[in-house]
C-alpha cells in the first residue's frame, strides 16, 4: 500500500475519481432520477436534467460535468486533508498495524474513512444543492444533511468496502508494485524462506549446544 506522500496522493486520486463518478450516478439516477422525470415529464433521467438546464448548484443550473468537477475538487481535498490521515490515526489507536491481519486493518481503515468522509461530503452537498430559490433556513439545511447521510452512508459503506477499494488497490498495485518487490508474491516467498532458514539454523545451533553440554 502507499509508502510515501506521492503514493498516498495517487491512491487518494484513484479513489476519488471512482467514488465521485459512482456517487454522481447514484445521486442523480437512483435517488433523484424519478423525481426529475416526474417534474419535467421526460422519459429518461438525462433528458430530464437537460430539460431543467442542468443540476442546481447554489441555486444555478450547471451541467453534469461541472458537478463532477466540483465534487471531485471537494472530495479530493477532504480525502487528503481529513479522510485518509484521520482514519489511519483512529484505527491505529485500536489496532497495531504489525500485530493484526492486514485485511482486518485495511477494512477498519476503509470503514473509518467512510465514517469521516460521508457526513463531511453530505454536509457540503447540503450547501451545494440547497433550494436557495425558496430562501434559506438552517433547520432545513440540517434536515437535508441528515437525509443525505441516510441515503449516502449505506451506499458508501458497501460500495467502498466491497467494490471501490478492492478496485483501487488492484489499480494501485498494477502501477506501483512489481512482482517480487514491494510486497509481491516473490518477496513474500523469500521472506517465508528466510524466516524458515533462520529458524532451522537456530534450532540446529541449540541442538549442537545441548550436545556439547552432554
Amino acid at each position: 500500500m502507499p509508502k510515501n506522500l506521492f503514493q498516498r496522493m495517487i491512491f487518494a486520486l484513484i479513489t476519488v475519481v471512482i467514488t465521485v463518478h459512482a456517487f454522481v450516478f447514484y445521486s442523480l439516477y437512483v435517488v433523484n432520477g424519478a423525481m426529475f422525470m416526474q417534474v419535467t415529464g421526460k422519459g429518461s433521467v438525462i433528458a430530464a436534467i437537460n430539460a431543467m438546464g442542468g443540476v442546481s448548484v447554489f441555486g444555478s443550473p450547471v451541467p453534469i460535468w461541472a458537478v463532477i468537477l466540483i465534487e471531485f475538487a471537494l472530495a479530493y481535498t477532504l480525502e487528503c486533508v481529513l479522510g485518509s490521515p484521520c482514519s489511519f490515526k483512529l484505527v491505529c489507536k485500536v489496532f497495531k498495524p504489525g500485530s493484526i491481519n492486514p485485511v482486518i486493518f485495511e477494512s477498519a481503515v476503509i470503514i473509518a474513512t467512510v465514517g469521516i468522509m460521508c457526513p463531511a461530503m453530505s454536509l457540503l452537498a447540503a450547501f451545494l444543492y440547497y433550494p436557495y430559490g425558496a430562501g434559506f433556513n438552517m433547520l432545513t439545511l440540517l434536515a437535508n444533511w441528515l437525509k443525505l447521510v441516510c441515503y449516502n452512508l449505506p451506499f458508501a459503506f458497501f460500495s467502498q468496502l466491497l467494490f471501490i477499494q478492492p478496485l483501487v488497490r488492484t489499480i494501485f498495485k498494477a502501477i506501483f508494485v512489481r512482482k517480487g518487490k514491494d510486497g509481491g508474491c516473490g518477496a513474500l516467498e523469500n521472506n517465508v524462506a528466510g524466516e524458515t532458514a533462520a529458524a532451522d539454523a537456530a534450532r540446529q545451533s541449540e541442538e549442537e549446544g545441548k550436545g556439547n553440554r552432554i
